[in-house]
């Protein structure tokens, strides 16, 4: 949509770009994990630093804060305006994917353990002011009613306010967000599929190192793909959609699995700040917003569960018993080592 304000794009052009934007990302994050994240420094700087100057530049100048007050509490409450809600936080919750992800890739920073839940806090708090922010000046500058009527927000409110030519500046930085997002996505997700071949859960090629650039090459190739074919196979919102549903599920099993693993290995192993209040309540808040989705799109919601239930039979014909003769061999060590396998 964006890209369209420099070229005229049709549907299955629009499919070409985004294929030929995860090839380049592919082949950056190939080339070694300092430049993948290099790009990720400079391009998060590009799109933070127009962000905070185009909110700065839309809060001066407009006046649709008065139609906003007007409207905000106008809907009755009810099961319709928590249905909207939830159906609203698909696009939030893609918006602040990156806090989940950004753990897959501890396996490669100094010092993780210091270094991850401060960047975690820090990164997700200043986040959240960014986007706040940016919403008010959106409605700043058009209202709510033009907000709501847009599928550009960014590019619609400084056109309106500053003219074309800095709606087309604007434009060049969401491209640069999406570049950046896809980026970081393939740096931290490739690494899961690296660490399931690694572990046995997974074809052990996909393990496989560039003997050059030491990047898990087969694995950045697999998320390339993948990626590739959802984009041939159905629209973004629609892969959205499914891809929402299912990842706050597993984000809900993760938190569940701490539960458990913090009772059976103990409260050293596992640290959690406000135990146990803090995970159930995020379990509780997770199992609502489930409810919500699929409520409002009970086809999406199948269609995600469905494509994550492909990989079951798969998983139990082919790397069932790998994982048991992995974890039979890590036991048997265990038993050899002189202090008990620390």
């Amino acid at each position: 949509e964006y890209l369209r304000q420099f070229l005229p794009l049709g549907p299955m052009a629009g499919k070409v770009v985004a294929g030929l934007m995860i090839a380049v990302v592919a082949a950056v994050n190939v080339r070694g994990t300092r430049h993948s994240a290099n790009v990720q420094n400079w391009s998060t700087g590009i799109k933070v630093g127009a962000i905070l100057v185009m909110s700065g530049l839309l809060l001066g100048r407009g006046g649709g804060l008065a139609g906003a007050r007007a409207v905000t509490f106008a809907a009755p409450a009810g099961v319709p305006i928590l249905s909207g809600m939830g159906v609203a936080m698909i696009g939030v919750l893609w918006a602040y994917e990156g806090w989940a992800n950004v753990a897959c890739s501890a396996g490669e920073t100094l010092d993780p353990q210091r270094v991850f839940p401060r960047g975690i806090a820090i990164g997700t708090a200043l986040l959240i002011g960014i986007y706040l922010l940016a919403n008010v000046a959106y409605l700043a500058a058009l209202g709510p009613a033009a907000v709501a009527r847009t599928d550009r927000v960014a590019a619609e409110a400084v056109r309106a306010l500053l003219g074309s030519e800095a709606g087309k500046l604007i434009a060049v930085a969401v491209l640069i967000s999406m570049f950046s997002a896809a980026n970081g996505l393939t740096l931290t997700n490739s690494r899961v599929y690296y660490a399931m071949a690694r572990d046995g859960v997974f074809f052990t090629s996909v393990a496989v190192v560039h003997p050059r650039f030491g990047t898990p090459v087969r694995a950045v190739a697999v998320q390339a793909a993948f990626a590739s074919l959802l984009v041939v196979l159905g629209t973004f919102q629609q892969i959205l959609a499914y891809f929402i549903f299912v990842t706050v599920g597993f984000l809900a099993l993760t938190v569940a699995g701490l539960l458990v693993l913090r009772r059976r290995e103990g409260a050293a192993a596992y640290r959690i700040p406000g135990y146990p209040v803090t995970p159930l309540l995020f379990l509780v808040l997770v199992a609502v917003l489930l409810v919500l989705l699929a409520g409002h799109d009970p086809l999406q919601a199948a269609l995600g569960v469905g494509i994550v239930a492909l990989g079951a039979p798969v998983y139990w014909l082919a790397f069932r018993g790998r994982l048991t003769r992995n974890r039979n061999s890590a036991d048997d060590l265990d038993s050899h080592h002189p202090h008990g396998g620390g």
